[in-house]
C-alpha cells in the first residue's frame, strides 16, 4: 500500500485554524475540492489522506512518511506551499504541485518541488502516480481541459468535520476575461459543464446543508448556458436535497424570472455579483462587458433577484487607473444605492497569468515583488502594486472609506430591516456581522505588518472575506 498525502496550505497572515478561538472562522474556509477530485481519481492500493492547513494546524513530523505528497496552491499560499514542500523533501519524499499558481509560475515553483502539474491534473494524474510508484517522476506534466463528463465525484468523505459550508463544482471555463481574473488562462474560455446527474449525485454525498457551487459563472454567459443551469435547478428541485446553497454569476441573472425562481426552489440562498467598479471607465478598464451594457439599471437587477429571497453580495475592486480620491465612498455608496446586501471590496491585484499582471509588471508597478515571499501579500486585501492616483496610505485610506461606512452599525440595521421585510434576515445578519468581524482582524493585520496605524477608527473588510474566488479562480486542480 502506497501511502499519499493532499496538501491544501495555509497563508501565513490569515489564520483560520482556530475556529475555537472565533466562531466567525468556520465561515470563511471551504473544501479544497480540487484535491478531493483527485482523491476520487486515485487508484485503492493508495491510502489516501486529505490535509487542510486552513482547518487545524498540522504537524507533519508526528505523521507517518508518506510515499509523495500533493499540493496545491493560490498565488497567496505559494510561499506556504513551498515551506511544506521542503519539509517533506527534507525527509526524501517526492512533492508534486499543481494549482493555478504553479501553473503560471512553473519555473519558480521547480525550485522548491520536484515536479510541477500544470492545468487541470484529471487528465495526468494516473501517470504522475504511475511514475511516483516507479520512483520516476518527471520534471512537469501538462494537464489538458478535459470533458467534464470525465470528472468523477470528489471523496468529501476525506475531510473532517468542521466546515460551515459544503463545495461543489457544476462548470468551467469563462468567455469573458476580465482583465483582473485568471479563469479564463487556467480553464480555458469555452464554457464546459458536468452532467446533471452527476452533480446531483455528487450533492447527495455532501454531509454539509450549505454549500458553496464554486463554478466561476454559474450561469453563463448565453441563452444555451442559462437552458442548461434552468434544467439543473429542475433537476435539483426534483431531487429533493434540503441543500441551502450560495454561487457566483453575472449581473445578467437578474434578467430571467424563471431562472430566478428556480434557482430559489432549488435552494439558492445568496449569490456573488462582480460588479467591480461604479464608473462606466471603470468597468470598460476592467473588461466587464455584461455591466457595460447600454440602460443597465443595477439597482432594478438586484431588486429581482432579492425578491426572490436571495441575497445579493457586491463585489467592487479598488485601485483601477481610473479611480480618484473618495473612490471608497463611492464604492459604498454606489452598493447603498444598488441594495446589496454585502459589500465585499478588494484591491486591485495583480496576479501571475492575468492580462493585469502582464500590464502592471512591463509597467514596474509590481510593488511586492520579493518573491516567493511576499505572495502571501496576494490574497486581494493588500495593496500590492503601485496605483496610478494613491499611494499606499492614500488606498489604504480609501479601503477605511468605503468599508467604515458600509459596515457602520446604522447600515447594518438599516439593511437587516429590509430584510424583515422578505429576504432572510438571519443570514443577512450573520454575514454582515462576519464582514464587520474582518474590520477587527484586518486592524490587527495592518498593525503588526506596519502598513498602518491600529487606532479603531481605522477599518477595512478582513483578510479573509471569502469573495476572492471570482477574482482568482474557483480552484487549482491538483
Amino acid at each position: 500500500m502506497m501511502r499519499l498525502y493532499l496538501i491544501n496550505p495555509n497563508n501565513p497572515l490569515v489564520n483560520l485554524a482556530n475556529i475555537r478561538e472565533n466562531r466567525w472562522n468556520r465561515y470563511r474556509v471551504w473544501k479544497p475540492l480540487g484535491l478531493l477530485v483527485l482523491a476520487g481519481l486515485t487508484p485503492p492500493e493508495w491510502d489516501i489522506t486529505v490535509i487542510d492547513e486552513n482547518l487545524h494546524a498540522t504537524d507533519y513530523s508526528a505523521m507517518p512518511r508518506p510515499d509523495l505528497v500533493g499540493i496545491t496552491a493560490f498565488t497567496s499560499q505559494a510561499s506556504r506551499a513551498y515551506d511544506v514542500a521542503r519539509q517533506f523533501r527534507t525527509r526524501g519524499v517526492p512533492v508534486v504541485m499543481g494549482g493555478i499558481h504553479a501553473t503560471m509560475c512553473t519555473e519558480e515553483a521547480l525550485r522548491y518541488v520536484d515536479s510541477v502539474v500544470t492545468g487541470e491534473a484529471e487528465s495526468v494524474w494516473a501517470t504522475v502516480l504511475e511514475d511516483a510508484r516507479r520512483g520516476q517522476l518527471q520534471t512537469t506534466y501538462a494537464g489538458e481541459h478535459i470533458d467534464l463528463a470525465e470528472v468523477p465525484k470528489a471523496r468529501h468523505d476525506l475531510l473532517a468535520d468542521g466546515y460551515a459550508f459544503g463545495s461543489v463544482q457544476t462548470t468551467r471555463g469563462c468567455p469573458l476575461s476580465c482583465s483582473f481574473c485568471s479563469v479564463s488562462a487556467f480553464n480555458g474560455t469555452l464554457y464546459r459543464h458536468r452532467p446533471i446527474p452527476d452533480v446531483i449525485d455528487e450533492l447527495r454525498s455532501i454531509r454539509e446543508k450549505w454549500v458553496l457551487v464554486v463554478d466561476d459563472n454559474l450561469i453563463g454567459v448565453n441563452a444555451a448556458h442559462i437552458a442548461r443551469a434552468k434544467e439543473l435547478f429542475r433537476a435539483m428541485i426534483r431531487a429533493d436535497l434540503g441543500k441551502r446553497w450560495i454561487g457566483q454569476v453575472t449581473i445578467n441573472m437578474g434578467d430571467d424570472e424563471e431562472l430566478l425562481d428556480l434557482a430559489a426552489r432549488a435552494g439558492c440562498r445568496g449569490l456573488f455579483i462582480g460588479f467591480e467598479s461604479p464608473t462606466p471607465e471603470g468597468l470598460a478598464e476592467v473588461g466587464k462587458k455584461f455591466n457595460l451594457l447600454k440602460g443597465r439599471n443595477f439597482k432594478a437587477s438586484v431588486r429581482r433577484i432579492q425578491r426572490h429571497r436571495i441575497l445579493v453580495v457586491g463585489s467592487f475592486i479598488i485601485g483601477l487607473d481610473s479611480d480618484r480620491r473618495g473612490i471608497g465612498r463611492q464604492i459604498s455608496r454606489a452598493a447603498s444605492d444598488y441594495g446589496v446586501d454585502i459589500l465585499n471590496a478588494l484591491f486591485l491585484t495583480p496576479l501571475p497569468g492575468t492580462v493585469l499582471w502582464d500590464r502592471m509588471a512591463s509597467e514596474d508597478r509590481i510593488a511586492a515583488n520579493d518573491f516567493p515571499r511576499d505572495w502571501q501579500y496576494y490574497t486581494l486585501n493588500f495593496p500590492t502594486a503601485h496605483y496610478k492616483n494613491f499611494s499606499r496610505a492614500e488606498i489604504l485610506e480609501e479601503m477605511d472609506a468605503c468599508d467604515g461606512s458600509f459596515y457602520s452599525w446604522r447600515r447594518i440595521l438599516w439593511r437587516l430591516a429590509g430584510c424583515l421585510l422578505g429576504r432572510r434576515p438571519i443570514l443577512s445578519l450573520v454575514t454582515n456581522l462576519s464582514y464587520r468581524d474582518n474590520v477587527r482582524l484586518s486592524r490587527r493585520s495592518y498593525a503588526r505588518l506596519g502598513l498602518q496605524d491600529s487606532r479603531p477608527e481605522r477599518r477595512r473588510t478582513g483578510l479573509c472575506a471569502g469573495a476572492g474566488r471570482a477574482y482568482a479562480g474557483s480552484h487549482g486542480i491538483l
